[in-house]
């Protein structure tokens, strides 16, 4: 009698999703509604707005991990006390007990393009399960409101996670900078992968007086582009495209290290 071979069934993939405005953002539970059907999805964010650590680590302090209230219906749910990269190195070790499949971090709300990449929570979790070899996305939205529109940002957030899905091989160490004009869907072009724009804050601090009439500071700004390319992800922004920056965490120039190499002697 033929016996029947059983062929293995693919394993939907893990998702952990992240952010650094804290698991009663709006921006977390849209970005955990775009990839729904997607994968196994489970989230552990940060208990309060962790925005502007860049890639800051709890080493002076207990961390505290709690079970949190369904941000989606059946998706499990984390709060830490930590920081944005406080919450994948614990999501790793205590939650799910491997590496995900990939790793998302935002919907931020506010742009985390260009020079922006160097101080945002959002990217450094991005940034951190990268160098834990899991792939990752960072995805923002140029609107600071809690009340913001998510629609069209889901969308393209849906896109961009199933293309990354269904590529036959993942480079590990993929991390995509994915920020998202704030234009109704009709008006946004497409999606364009860039490179980071050269820009920065030209900044200042206000001399202020508190109620008490002691003295403190306030950091204000304005950005500054520096950058004039068509490639650059301020002028898709501009443009209104969602732009795309593959970005890494080794930090060497390597072109600089080239030119040391030739011109340095001791």
């Amino acid at each position: 009698m033929a016996t029947k071979t059983s062929k293995k069934t693919k394993q939907e993939p893990v998702i952990l999703i992240t952010n650094d405005d804290g698991i009663t953002a709006p921006g977390i539970k849209a970005l955990t509604e775009a990839v729904a059907g997607l994968g196994k999805i489970v989230v552990v964010a940060p208990d309060k707005p962790q925005s502007g650590m860049g890639h800051a680590i709890t080493i002076g302090e207990p961390l505290r991990l709690h079970r949190a209230a369904p941000i989606v219906d059946g998706v499990e749910c984390w709060s830490c006390s930590g920081t944005p990269v406080d919450c994948v190195k614990l999501s790793v070790d205590k939650v799910l007990h491997r590496k995900p499949d990939i790793c998302l971090s935002g919907i931020n709300h506010g742009a985390n393009n260009s020079i922006n990449v160097i101080y945002s929570g959002t990217m450094s979790a991005a940034l951190e399960a990268s160098i834990e070899s899991i792939p990752s996305i960072g995805f923002s939205l140029l609107e600071f409101s809690i009340e913001a529109d998510f629609t069209a940002a889901k969308k393209y957030v849906r896109m961009i996670v199933e293309q990354i899905l269904k590529s036959k091989k993942i480079n590990k160490h993929l991390c995509l900078n994915v920020n998202i004009p704030y234009v109704s869907e009709k008006l946004i072009k497409g999606i364009k992968v860039c490179h980071q724009a050269y820009a920065k804050y030209e900044e200042k601090f206000d001399e202020r007086k508190d109620p008490h009439g002691k003295k403190y500071f306030w950091l204000t700004g304005e950005f500054v582009n520096f950058d004039k390319s068509k490639e650059s992800d301020v002028w898709a922004l501009k443009n209104n495209y969602v732009s795309v920056v593959p970005v890494q965490f080794d930090l060497t120039n390597y072109t600089l290290k080239k030119e040391l190499e030739k011109t340095w002697k001791f």
